[in-house]
């Protein structure tokens, strides 16, 4: 099978993608594929470190607003498109897939063209614009959540898959967990609280956790904190302003980028984070408690529709992202430490929710459409 996946941007767009080509792999082991995206997201650092080829092209999504600067890069996106269907000719795949954002208008509408069956994978609870964009040249449409399904007129396309992810619940003894949580610095015996804010990081996010952790907020639980490739250094300077060593917080291990996803949510007793279809995915996966401060958005709440996913059976707690400070984020994250049986309970809801199978299922679909 020769596939192309087009993914770019952010992790909630990447990995999804790997992982589909990860069980094409696995189930057809000579198996050809690339990936399509742009030379500046993170997508040049998780496809290659996946294995697999990142082929760039120009894409900015066509913007309404009138400004030099978006007319340069409508233009660039236009010219993106012609980049697309170039690579897809020469490559000649069986399938385009693409996982969501503006870098799939090019690939999906060229393999339409070209006559090659096409299938977007659509993480969110609210579906974004290429996706609903793109609905006529699709040949599948996955969804994350079934309450998605309803945006879409032609449902005879429609499949509810779950999101693919390689976040999976891992059954990690008393000593791995004790090892992983010695290695970060950090102590087995206080509750873990893991943070991030996707793979960009989260201004609102980190500017309460810095806060928080110069007020010393956290003398009853510990943090593992992914701050953002782009804005850790940043952090790492106001925290050392004083001749503090980052390394060396109490109770604290602060990281650019978190690789080893699934095994930091496993040994966390609750993930605050926003509340991605990626996240939303993986904590109902892992069955953790959650507290989300959903990416406010111009054109549809759509992080608040993930997080009421949860939020709605008891699962998580929401903080909007105009109203978090250190102040609020820490006393609901006591308050959820405060009462072990009902954390327990918070992450069997959220576990009420998980799909599971996905990427076999999305397989099936995929050989079906190329058959």
């Amino acid at each position: 099978m020769k596939v192309v996946v087009a993914a770019a941007g952010t992790g909630g767009h990447i990995n999804p993608g790997i992982a589909i080509a990860n069980k094409i792999k696995e189930k057809e082991r000579n198996s050809e594929i690339i990936f399509i995206g742009t030379d500046r997201g993170i997508e040049n650092d998780l496809v290659p470190r996946a294995g697999y080829e990142l082929k760039t092209v120009e894409a900015y999504g066509i913007s309404k607003k009138i400004s030099i600067t978006t007319l340069k890069n409508n233009l660039k996106t236009i010219k993106g498109f012609k980049q697309s269907r170039k690579i897809i000719e020469e490559f000649k795949p069986d399938i385009v897939i693409g996982t969501g954002g503006y870098i799939c208008g090019g690939a999906i509408s060229a393999a339409h063209k070209l006559g090659i069956p096409t299938a977007i994978h659509e993480s969110n609870a609210f579906p974004g614009k290429a996706t609903k964009f793109l609905e006529k040249k699709l040949t599948r449409i996955f969804l994350g959540f079934a309450e998605t399904e309803k945006y879409f007129s032609d449902k005879s396309k429609v499949i509810v898959t779950g999101t693919p992810t390689k976040v999976q619940e891992q059954n990690i003894t008393k000593e791995e967990r004790q090892k992983i949580l010695s290695d970060l610095g950090l102590s087995s015996n206080l509750p873990t609280v893991l943070v991030f804010g996707g793979s960009q990081g989260a201004k609102a996010i980190n500017e309460a956790m810095v806060d928080l952790i110069e007020q010393g907020k956290n003398e009853n639980y510990q943090i593992i904190w992914a701050a953002g490739q782009k804005q850790y250094d940043g952090i790492k300077e106001k925290i050392e302003k004083d001749g503090t060593n980052i390394n060396n917080l109490k109770r604290v291990k602060i990281l650019p980028y978190i690789y080893n996803m699934s095994e930091m949510m496993n040994i966390s007793d609750i993930i605050v984070a926003r509340s991605g279809a990626m996240t939303i995915t993986e904590i109902s996966l892992v069955g953790k408690p959650a507290i989300f401060i959903p990416l406010p958005s111009n054109s549809a709440n759509r992080q608040i529709d993930n997080a009421n996913v949860l939020a709605k059976i008891g699962a998580a707690k929401i903080i909007l992202n105009e109203d978090i400070n250190s102040s609020n984020l820490d006393s609901s994250i006591k308050e959820i430490i405060k009462d072990p049986e009902e954390m327990k309970q918070m992450g069997l809801r959220a576990k009420t929710v998980a799909k599971y199978n996905v990427e076999d299922k999305i397989y099936e679909e995929i050989k079906k459409i190329i058959k």
